[in-house]
């Protein structure tokens, strides 16, 4: 497996080492390596992808529609991270796609307190777009 280049752009490392790609489906596609797992938050299914995906419910500005279900989808994300290329993203890649980094973040150790600022130092500075986003982020237990 050839893992995500550290330095693309929309690519995270997670304080474990993991990385992960974070983008918006309203840009092309990035070249070089895809995905084998994406994970589409989006408020209606996304178009087939050619790798292995999961949709969460997840409508523009607004919070997971299933928070349990999403809990699964993101840690499943961070487990399969540690050995595959994961990516993340929504329609702009900024708001839910934010928050959900944020949520890895804390699976991976970075206090939920701390969450909202780490993705925007070292993802996007307008990552978690709305209040209840960051609400969400902040509430968000790895368990």
């Amino acid at each position: 497996m050839t893992p995500w280049d550290p330095t693309a752009p929309g690519v995270v490392t997670l304080p474990s080492g993991r990385l992960v790609r974070g983008r918006g489906l309203g840009k092309p596609l990035p070249s070089g390596p895809v995905p084998e797992l994406g994970i589409y938050l989006l408020g209606s299914p996304p178009d087939p992808m050619a790798w292995e995906s999961r949709w969460v419910r997840w409508p523009d500005f607004r919070l997971p529609v299933d928070r349990d279900a999403a809990r699964a989808v993101l840690r499943e994300a961070w487990e399969r991270a540690a050995h595959e290329r994961v990516e993340v993203a929504c329609t702009g890649g900024r708001g839910r796609t934010g928050a959900a980094l944020a949520c890895l973040a804390v699976l991976d150790g970075v206090p939920a307190a701390d969450a909202v600022a780490w993705v925007r130092a070292h993802y996007d500075a307008r990552a978690v777009e709305t209040p209840g986003q960051r609400r969400y982020v902040a509430r968000f237990e790895p368990a």
